[in-house]
């Protein structure tokens, strides 16, 4: 591996190995055609490149990439009480998001720890999209569907359902400020007749983390302007036997206005550089929402009992390891477990753990995500971070490291 590469292992978020059987996505054989190398992540064999990760990542950038992440869990959550399970389910509150809305939220356990980070869409008065990661798929599922039963609340348990989805769904990213316009240009694909009741019943009006039904060649397709890269771009829900016809049809799209395909490599520096967490790196089971500096995600003002909140009041340690972002000099790249020490008398203890960390493509010096003892976590503080025997200074930064452009 060089200093610009990452390595994705193939492990469960808890650290187990996954099931000796490899998945392929419905997107596998033109993967194939394209020269994709792959890698195991979450039991799926998936693209990690097709070229080159800086020239992936840079095209986002740029232009455009397009991302198979059918690896994502899918989960259905429809009812009369859908609304009100998801807010006792999970840490934000899902009921008062609006129709086509999508919400970033948490699933935690009952000390507070994170069993998932989801995003969580809107599609009906009583009925919710809950998008899962593909490691932590039946870990969210089984906690769902155990909620129905609602903790023993007055009422008894939610008149709700809860669906797994997954192997159904296919899901297609496409990142970068070129999006729109690959989208507008997909032959076969167009919004769906119920996109005209919505406030923004367009694409080019359509706001950032809302989403729209669509058609593609008469099959549904949920159009969501939501990703992972920092970019402006879109995903699309769609049911897997239709998977290859789309991604063919935005790919001749994308056919002039700099689109790539795009693997997971990129898809990693990308999100790091946004400043956005990964599960297993930054998030876990043993890491409390303030920690990671998701206080607000979870809200503690809604009504009612949720899963998590007793432990989540209480609080943490005033000890507790917190979340900072890094930047350092030259090229050589913190990367994930290098120990981080502080500069005064005991030194020669470790203060911290980098989570994730790589040379930025985009900025051109490293910047890293890390655990920290908070009395080296001010913006401005300068830490060491031993490098394969080598310690070289780092300096607290604000996340995110990049933010993009916005017209």
């Amino acid at each position: 591996m060089t200093e610009g590469e990452f390595l994705i292992v193939g492990l469960a978020p808890n650290g187990e190995l996954m099931s000796d059987s490899p998945r392929y996505s419905p997107l596998n054989a033109l993967h194939e055609e394209l020269g994709a190398s792959f890698t195991d992540f979450a039991g799926w064999q998936m693209p990690v490149r097709y070229d080159s990760d800086l020239a992936e990542h840079h095209a986002v950038r740029a232009s455009a990439g397009i991302f198979d992440i059918s690896h994502m869990a899918e989960i259905a959550v429809h009812g009369p009480e859908a609304g009100a399970f998801l807010d006792y389910a999970l840490a934000g509150k899902l009921s008062s998001i609006n129709l086509g809305q999508a919400k970033y939220s948490l699933l935690l356990n009952e000390d507070g720890g994170i069993i998932d980070d989801l995003v969580v869409y809107r599609l009906g008065e009583t009925r919710f999209l809950v998008v899962a990661n593909a490691g932590n798929r039946f870990a969210a599922v089984d906690a769902l569907m155990a909620r129905v039963a609602g903790g023993g609340r007055s009422e008894g348990a939610f008149d709700v359902t809860v669906i797994d989805e997954s192997d159904a769904t296919s899901l297609i990213a496409v990142q970068g400020p070129a999006s729109l316009e690959i989208l507008l240009h997909t032959v076969g694909l167009s919004l769906a007749e119920e996109a005209r009741s919505r406030p923004e019943p367009t694409l080019e009006t359509l706001k950032y983390y809302f989403s729209l039904p669509a058609l593609f060649l008469g099959h549904p397709v949920l159009i969501g302007r939501t990703g992972y890269t920092g970019e402006d771009g879109f995903e699309l829900y769609i049911d897997q036997t239709e998977a290859a016809a789309l991604w063919i049809a935005l790919s001749e799209a994308g056919e002039g206005r700099g689109l790539v395909p795009t693997g997971l490599a990129c898809r990693d520096t990308l999100r790091l550089e946004a400043g956005m967490p990964l599960y297993g790196h930054e998030l876990g089971l043993d890491t409390a929402p303030v920690q990671a500096g998701l206080g607000r995600v979870v809200a503690l003002g809604k009504p009612g009992d949720f899963v998590g909140r007793a432990a989540t009041e209480r609080g943490v340690s005033p000890d507790a390891p917190v979340l900072v972002g890094l930047v350092g000099e030259g090229k050589r790249a913190a990367r994930a477990d290098y120990e981080v020490f502080g500069r005064d008398a005991s030194s020669e203890t470790p203060v911290g753990t980098i989570t994730s960390g790589a040379l930025s493509p985009t900025l051109g010096y490293p910047v890293a995500m890390a655990y920290v003892h908070p009395s080296v976590s001010a913006l401005g503080t300068v830490v060491d971070v031993d490098i394969r025997g080598t310690r070289l200074p780092y300096t607290v930064t604000q996340l995110p490291f990049y933010r993009r452009e916005k017209n």
